[in-house]
Formats: structure tokens, C-alpha cells, sequence
């Protein structure tokens, strides 16, 4: 299912890093040391922004991520 505040998801699972870009502000972030469990529930939730505000903001550490992709970064 699309979401409408996150566009994207990339996950890794050798380093458990996942990265989230939003819609509204177009900025990426890294979370750190996230479960491959943690992912796949993600993946498969239905709400990925609730499951996100619930689940992952704040409760791993993370760090915005400069891009060519941000607008600020241009």
C-alpha cells in the first residue's frame, strides 16, 4: 500500500540500516541497528506512517542524510 507521508524505503539488511525518505519535506533519514523483523512488519503494514510514528521514530537513533535528492541540498 502507498503511503502519503513516506515516498520511499530502502533497508540493508547486513547493516540493518533502513532509510526513509518523506513526501513533504522530500529529506532523507538513517535508522540505525533496525531488526529485519522491524522491516518486514514496515513493509507489510498497511498505515506505513502510523506503523512508523509507532514502531521507529524514536526508538532507534538516527541522522538526517544530505542528498542531490533534497531540495535544501541544491
Amino acid at each position: 500500500m502507498p503511503s502519503t507521508s513516506i515516498r520511499k524505503t530502502e533497508y540493508d539488511p547486513d547493516s540493518r540500516m533502513l532509510s526513509v525518505w518523506f513526501v513533504a519535506s522530500g529529506k532523507r533519514y538513517e535508522f540505525e541497528d533496525v531488526p529485519p523483523e522491524t522491516f518486514a512488519a514496515f513493509k507489510a503494514a498497511f498505515a506505513k506512517g502510523r506503523y512508523f510514528n509507532e514502531h521507529i521514530r524514536n526508538h532507534f537513533r538516527y541522522r538526517q542524510v544530505a542528498s542531490g535528492d533534497d531540495p535544501d541540498c541544491r
